[in-house]
């Protein structure tokens, strides 16, 4: 049985509560190197997780020359680019922390790298696997929407600022809400919708309760001279095939409403959200029914790298494509410039 050998660049909490059990559980996978900025979380993670030939190394271009697979980049956003380009460069395969990158532009170096090496790039948009998003496709699939024209991706958190790491410098992470919890919701919207002829792009960014009570929040309170990023977002998409998609985000907002990684999908034959599971609304003669769908919890992380050690291993497309990641990144941006601009931004050309 054929084992995929990987590295580990970033050994952060993302590392150790998803990546590494996934991969250590995986009978195909095992975890041959290791670097982290701070080495003593490395030695952790090589001792935790690491194979009986696991090292810890000092330098990421010491890493890259040993014998390996494939990467994970699981580091701060604005080093996703430059260390997966390097990853790739150095013939690896590559699985990437969202957001892809900060920006569009390194995004689309990534891809054209991962094009030109012939390698494998993914993205880590591991919600697609959650077994009541893996129903819904199914009941995409099956034609029981009939035509979805119209899509709300929800990213909405009433006061949840993440007072830990840098997620809020926006040096480091590009932004705030809307390209973190954000991305997820977006990934999922496009996906599921089968977009990929977004014709404009309409934006709000907003920084309003940074000052707002920071005592009142589930992580404890923020610094409100440290807020740099946005507390919400929210992003109006048209296709040139007439859908509209609203994406809604935010780590604070005076709703009661929160979701995270949701969508609300309205289509000709029928409507779902996903409200205590999967509630479908339709008719039926002169009836309007609601059937609530229940789904099953799985471990989502550990279907990512199932995907992805199958994907290297039969030479496969993994199921989380390098250019739909792409796109989320261009829709990102385009939201964020539209809103400094107050402009629609046009994606169509």
């Amino acid at each position: 049985m054929k084992t995929i050998k990987f590295g580990i660049i970033g050994c952060g909490d993302i590392a150790f509560n998803m990546h590494m059990p996934a991969l250590k559980k995986h009978p195909q996978a095992e975890i041959v190197a290791f670097y982290n900025r701070t080495k003593s979380k490395a030695e952790k993670a090589c001792a935790q997780f690491g194979s009986a030939e696991a090292k810890v190394y000092d330098s990421v271009e010491a890493m890259l020359a040993s014998d390996m697979d494939a990467i994970h980049v699981l580091t701060a956003n604005n080093t996703h680019a430059p260390f997966s380009i390097q990853a790739l460069k150095a013939g690896k395969h590559v699985l990437v922390e969202k957001p892809m990158a900060t920006s569009a532009k390194a995004a689309k170096a990534m891809v054209e790298t991962a094009q030109a090496m012939q390698k494998k790039l993914t993205v880590s948009y591991q919600n697609r696997f959650r077994g009541d998003i893996q129903k819904l496709k199914q009941l995409i699939d099956d034609g029981v929407l009939g035509d979805i024209y119209y899509i709300k991706a929800h990213a909405l958190r009433r006061r949840g600022v993440p007072t830990w790491g840098s997620f809020l410098n926006l040096e480091i992470q590009g932004g705030g809400p809307l390209i973190d919890v954000g991305s997820h919701a977006l990934d999922l919207a496009l996906w599921l919708s089968t977009t990929n002829d977004i014709d404009w792009v309409m934006g709000s960014v907003y920084h309003k309760l940074k000052h707002e009570n920071p005592l009142a929040n589930l992580w404890g309170p923020w610094q409100p001279e440290q807020f740099k990023v946005e507390d919400a977002a929210m992003g109006f998409l048209k296709t040139r095939s007439d859908k509209t998609i609203v994406l809604e985000s935010s780590y604070a907002i005076n709703m009661l409403d929160e979701n995270e990684a949701k969508l609300t999908l309205a289509g000709t034959k029928a409507g779902i959200d996903m409200v205590d599971g999967l509630r479908l609304n339709m008719t039926k003669g002169d009836q309007l029914i609601t059937e609530t769908i229940k789904t099953e919890a799985n471990d989502a992380a550990y279907a990512l790298v199932d995907d992805w050690v199958s994907a290297i291993i039969h030479d496969r497309a993994p199921l989380i494509d390098m250019m739909e990641a792409y796109r989320v990144n261009q829709v990102i941006e385009a939201i964020y410039q539209s809103a400094k601009q107050k402009t629609p931004l046009n994606l169509g050309a």
